[in-house]
Parts: structure tokens; sequence; C-alpha cells
């Protein structure tokens, strides 16, 4: 018995209505839950497998309903006894994750089923019945179906083809993993999991994680845990970085400006959105004599550039050693990833917002970035782009790729009537200047310690010479991000210790041309 890698509230009541990745069961019931771990474990879509709940009820529309039924201590010893033979009638045997947890004063199975290595996998029709009629099984939305026809004749044909991010690597070891940032992944998505870490041999922790498997005497680590909890992905997959180019005459020009983004697959991408962010998002800000509202729009609107890095860190091969390279001109922003959509999507549907993919490159890197919320998966990034361009009135982006399917490239051109840099820097003096002799000397100190990098409370206290949170630091930093001059990297969950505050543009432009820094 195990912990989950998930957060339970969050998967009982955020996923709040059953889909391809869930089932609520009120209680045991092989005949229904056995062919359901088969469908998992074929993970036809490629989307990391999925999770049973037992003890756990749903209304008609596939809700969960609170509180749940719960299950007896006899319950529990007794399907834990059944699950172990009645799992060893799939074929080939596949075993999933069980862990028992308690919510709302309620105990509940909840079995974690991903992907397995040896697909596909059959079982019986009728668990019970006497003479087993063994049949495959998929997922198809929120059921379980037979496989059939086409459907069946795919599956038999990913026999053995695991997705790259779900492979051993031979040439590595679980001590390649970092304990550490293992421990903050689980501590961010506030699984259980987090608290017996201590207790917990890399190894062990690294296989309730599915990152480590093989057999016990050659434990090996999963290309998707180096790719998330090793310092140097790199060290093992080249070239496995983001690049950001700034070209402030135009890719013509003589000039430019590169910054390289290199280390564990999240912390990059976090990085090189917010890099961008700081110093390439300007707002502009219209005022009309007619009207109150003012008129604010981005030269390129942040959601749609989180949506285009992070498709690209998911879509990716990280057996092409080309980075995901980033390249921005006065007129547009363009994202660059290598190799291009799979040749199942047609290019106008993709356009439109419409394609669907069947087949996920990176099932496992997903799986990932869905956890940290930095993607929902499902096919929706295009969808997300389109609408953040449209609802920031800029034009159209476009996506283009080449007839071999080789590469992948997105471009978001800039809003037609974007300030140029002097204007919205103009903008941004008047925004804050209001408010600069408002600033308390902490106030100044907390900007300037920021001014090179984000910055996590201990070091801001440690800036100022403070050993605890006093009351000035606390009204110093909330006051600086109620002006907008710092901002958290984490804003959804304020209260996390991995959460590190950084300056906005207003705050580095308030250093620039109040304090000439540079």
């Amino acid at each position: 018995m195990t912990k989950l890698p998930i957060n339970l509230e969050d998967l009982l009541r955020q996923r709040s209505v059953e889909g391809e990745r869930i089932e609520y069961k009120a209680g045991w019931n092989p005949d229904a839950i056995i062919p359901t771990l088969c469908a998992f474990a074929n993970d036809f879509e490629n989307l990391g497998g999925g999770y049973v709940v037992i003890g756990q009820d749903c209304d008609e529309h596939g809700r969960p309903v609170f509180p749940p039924v719960g299950l007896s201590d006899n319950q529990l010893d007794k399907i834990q006894q059944e699950l172990l033979t009645r799992c060893n009638l799939i074929q080939p045997p596949y075993f999933p994750t069980l862990s028992i947890e308690e919510y709302g004063g309620h105990k509940l199975i909840v079995l974690w089923a991903p992907g397995g290595l040896r697909r596909p996998y059959k079982a019986p029709r009728a668990v019970t019945a006497k003479h087993k009629d063994y049949r495959y099984f998929i997922r198809r939305y929120a059921s379980t179906i037979e496989a059939q026809g086409d459907d069946e004749r795919e599956l038999i044909g990913l026999t053995a083809n695991v997705p790259f991010d779900d492979r051993f690597h031979r040439a590595a070891s679980p001590d390649d993993l970092s304990r550490r940032l293992m421990v903050e992944f689980l501590e961010e998505v506030s699984s259980a999991l987090a608290q017996e870490t201590p207790s917990m041999s890399l190894e062990a922790l690294g296989r309730q994680m599915n990152v480590v498997g093989g057999p016990g005497e050659q434990p090996l680590p999963k290309n998707v845990g180096l790719l998330f909890f090793n310092q140097d992905p790199r060290r093992f997959f080249p070239v496995t970085q983001i690049d950001v180019v700034y070209f402030p005459d135009g890719p013509g020009g003589d000039r430019f400006e590169e910054k390289e983004f290199t280390g564990p697959l999240a912390q990059i991408t976090r990085d090189a959105i917010a890099f961008i962010e700081r110093g390439y998002l300007k707002q502009t800000v219209i005022k009309h004599p007619d009207r109150p509202e003012a008129e604010r729009f981005w030269n390129f609107p942040l959601a749609a550039i989180e949506e285009a890095i992070v498709n690209a860190v998911y879509h990716r091969s990280y057996e092409i050693r080309e980075p995901v390279e980033v390249r921005i001109t006065p007129e547009e922003l363009v994202v660059l990833s290598f190799p291009g959509p799979d040749r199942s999507i047609d290019m106008d549907d993709l356009r439109a917002g419409r394609a669907v993919s069947r087949r996920y490159r990176n099932r496992r890197v997903g799986e990932f970035l869905k956890e940290l919320d930095l993607c929902e998966g499902r096919s929706t990034g295009i969808r997300k782009i389109l609408r953040a361009m449209a609802a920031n009135g800029s034009p159209e982006p476009m996506f283009e790729t080449d007839e071999y399917r080789s590469s992948f490239v997105l471009r978001l051109p800039v809003h037609e009537r974007a300030l140029q840099p002097a204007h919205v820097e103009a903008h941004v003096e008047a925004h804050v200047g209001a408010h600069v002799g408002d600033l308390t000397d902490t106030e100044w100190r907390l900007l300037s310690c920021c001014r090179a990098e984000a910055r996590g409370t201990s070091e801001l206290l440690e800036a100022l010479g403070h050993k605890s949170r006093t009351g000035s630091f606390k009204r110093s930093l909330a006051h600086l991000l109620e002006l907008e001059l710092l901002e958290m990297t984490i804003p959804d969950k304020p209260r996390s210790r991995l959460q590190r505050y950084r300056l906005t543009t207003a705050g580095r432009a308030l250093l620039v041309d109040w304090q000439g820094t540079p």
C-alpha cells in the first residue's frame, strides 16, 4: 500500500466529473473494475492511464456525491486480498498502485493505474464467470468499452510501443534523480506522499512516483524522471533547453539578445515564461475623452505565450537535438519546436482549434505538466491561444509546418496598435510615478534585492538583515504587491513554500528611471 503522488481532494473535487482518466465506484465490483484497470493499462489515447476510486459514489451525470459512501475495515481487507487474485487475470499481469485514503471521515481505496509497459492488455469480459472470455478494453470518454474493429487493430499495433518519456534510461541510475526536486513537486501538488519521504529510500520514492522501475536488483529511472527531477537533463538528453532570442531591429538586424534556459523541465518552462513576461511584454493604455473606461491591450497576450511555450515543451521530441526556440521581434513572437504535429492532425483543423490528437508524443511529460497546472491536455492549447489573441484584439496566430512535419512554427503577431518601447516606458513611469514618494527605504531595498532574479522570503529577509517576518517587512511586501511593482511567481498559491517574488515591468522601469539601476 502506498500514497498517491497527487492530492486526493484535487482528485475528487477539481476533477468533478468522471472522464477518461477517473472512474468512481461505490463498492468493490471486480466485473466492472478489472476491465477498467485493463483499459487504463492499455492507455489507448496516451493520457497516462487513470484512477479508480472505490467507496466514492457518483450521480447520474458522473459527478461524485459527498460525503462519500466509504469502506469499512472489513471491506478494505477483503478488497486488497481479492485485488491481487483478480489482477492476475489481466494478460499480461498488471497491478495498479493501491492507496487507502481518508476523506471526510470515510475511508476510500484509490487505484492508480498508469499506462502499462507491456500493452496491449486484455481481461475477462466477466471476471467472476466460470469460463473466461478475454477481450481488449479501452477508455472512450467516461466509459470502458471493448476495443473492436479499427480500434482493436490499432491497439494491437501498439505492442511494445512505449512512448519515449515512459521508457527506462539504461545509462542512468535512480541516484541521478534529485530527492529535493521530487519532494518539492509533491509539496506543490499537495500530495500526502510528501509527508512520508523522509523515511523512504530514493528508489522507493521513485517507484511510488512511477519514475523508477525495473527489477529490484537493477532499478532504472524513466526518461520523464530525468527530465523533471535531474538538475541538468542535458546530460541524458542533449539540447533539452529553451532559447529566447530578441531581435530589436528585426531578424535581419545586426543586434540580438539571447538567453538560454537549462535545468529541470518544469523550472525552465516557468523561468522562460517569466523572463519574457518581465522583459518583453508591454501594456498600452489609451484613455478616451468620451468615456471613462480606458482601452488596454498588450503587445502579446501572456496567456497565448504560456500556452505556446508549454505546447512546445509538451510535444517536442527529446530525441532530437534541437532546443525550443522563442524568437521575439517588434513585429511578432515566434515559438519553434521539433518535430511538427503528428500526420494524423489536419492543419486546417489545427488552425481552427478543432484538431484532436489521437497520439501524444510525451504522455508522462503531459501528466506532470497537468499536475503542476501548466497545461490541461486534451488538445486545448491551440484553442486557448486563439481565444487569448482574440480577447486582446490581436491578429490571429499562424501555425506552420512542412510536408515532412519536421518542425512546428507558431507565430503570434504583435497587436497592431501596441506602443513602441519608448512610449511604453513613459506610460509605466506615469503609472508608478505618483507612488514613488510613498515608498519606504525598506521597500526600495526589497525592489533592489529582486533586480537580478526572483527571490524567496528567506532571501529577502536575509538581504534586509532580519531573522523573521517583522510587521514592517509584511507591510512593505504587501504594499509593493498592491502597487504591482512586485508579483508572485505562484500567484494561485500565495502561501506556497516555493513562492518567490519578482519585479514587474513597472517595478523594473521604476528602478531604472528613478535610481539609474541597469
